[in-house]
C-alpha cells in the first residue's frame, strides 16, 4: 500500500475517514487509545485490530513507534523546540544533501 501526500493529509485530517486499509486504521484506534486513555486500554482493543487484520507483530510495532514519538514530542515541548516552515526544512535538506554533515 502506497501512501501518497493526498492520502497522509486525509489520515491527518481524519483517520477515521481517510481512504486507508482496515488494518490501518484499527492499528490507528488502538494507538489513539493507547495515547489518550492508556488507563482504559483492553485485551479487547488489541482484538478489535486483530480482527480488522492486524498482526501482533505490526500492533508491537506500532507501539513502539508511537512510545518513541511520544517521547521526542514531550522532550521538544520541554525545551521549546519550534519546527521550521516548509520552505527552511527543503532549504536546510539541499544544503545537506550537497555538502553533507560537517
Amino acid at each position: 500500500m502506497e501512501l501518497g501526500e493526498d492520502v497522509t493529509n486525509a489520515v491527518l485530517d481524519d483517520w477515521r475517514t481517510a481512504p486507508i486499509d482496515e488494518r490501518l486504521r484499527a492499528t490507528l484506534g488502538f494507538l489513539e487509545k493507547l495515547t489518550l486513555d492508556p488507563d482504559g486500554l483492553t485485551p479487547e482493543d488489541a482484538d478489535v485490530a486483530r480482527r480488522a487484520g492486524a498482526s501482533d507483530a505490526a500492533l508491537e510495532d506500532a507501539v513502539h513507534v508511537a512510545a518513541a514519538f511520544n517521547i521526542i514530542d514531550r522532550v521538544a515541548d520541554a525545551v521549546g523546540f519550534e519546527v521550521v516552515s516548509r520552505e527552511r526544512f527543503f532549504a536546510g535538506a539541499r544544503t545537506l544533501l550537497s555538502r553533507g554533515y560537517q
